[in-house]
């Protein structure tokens, strides 16, 4: 992938600040997500993450600086098709919902354009691609209702990639699934980027997940405290002076010392 062809910036933020409610949540944020990455956001609960996400979609405005999304400010309408969203709700549909994986996925082939056309083979191939791309031909016509955690956001997976998304944003796709679940989920993630050259963001709690998957990690907290390769993610004391956290066992170990040094006991 590298070094053969020349890149191509799909998202580029410069210099973003972001207020929600009145309050400072984003602060001076610069990112660039190239063709075919896989970038992987983490950070502790309220440092961001999701208002990241909803600004670069165009959801919510920035009070500084530029979002740029293929070239252009980001547009919902201009978009469309381009960018695979799947929210942290994406996976809490209703138990009594009646519509078939098949259904749901072909939601994702619906645009301004055919909105009122019938649906042709064509995507219907798509249909049934995203479909096998996500490893849900065998409940293929069952209610979404019906399907495990893990099987429902290979579903919604399967409907953005059915819009032919080029670029897929996830928001805590790992959620409420279990290990095995988890596990095939982000193979899946893995063999989009590589074999169907997708371009992924992905917000997660899962430090470990994050790391086994991604090529790329980002630690944010109001502002982006680390941007590197995977391998060079910091470990957890690092982490700890990123944000400012000073050890207090040292101090504890210090005073229980002179206490125990002053009463005779060994420590």
């Amino acid at each position: 992938m590298a070094g053969e062809t020349k890149s191509e910036t799909i998202l580029d933020v410069r210099n973003m600040s972001v207020h929600r409610s009145g309050a400072l949540v984003l602060s001076n944020i610069n990112l660039r997500v190239e063709k075919g990455e896989f970038v992987g956001i983490v950070g502790p609960n309220g440092s961001g993450k999701s208002t990241l996400l909803l600004t670069i979609l165009g959801e919510l405005a920035q009070r500084e600086g530029t979002v740029s999304l293929y070239g252009k400010p980001p547009s919902p309408k201009r978009l469309f098709g381009k960018i695979g969203w799947v929210s942290q709700a994406a996976a809490n549909l209703p138990h009594d919902i009646r519509l078939t994986v098949k259904e749901l996925v072909q939601l994702g082939t619906i645009n301004a354009g055919n909105m009122f056309s019938l649906f042709d083979r064509k995507r219907h191939e798509r249909v049934l691609k995203a479909i096998e791309l996500v490893g849900l031909e065998s409940v293929l016509n069952t209610d979404v209702g019906r399907l495990s955690g893990g099987q429902r956001q290979r579903a919604i997976i399967a409907r953005a990639l059915a819009s032919e998304a080029e670029f897929i944003l996830l928001d805590e796709p790992l959620v409420g699934i279990d290990r095995a679940s988890r596990n095939a989920l982000l193979k899946l993630l893995d063999q989009l980027c590589h074999d169907e050259a997708k371009t992924i963001l992905m917000v997660s709690h899962d430090l470990a997940a994050i790391r086994q998957t991604a090529h790329r990690m980002i630690y944010l907290e109001e502002t982006i405290q680390f941007d590197g390769n995977t391998e060079e993610f910091p470990g957890l004391s690092e982490l700890a002076d990123l944000r400012g956290i000073e050890p207090v066992h040292d101090h504890m170990h210090d005073h229980a010392h002179d206490h125990h040094h002053a009463s005779g006991e060994v420590v």
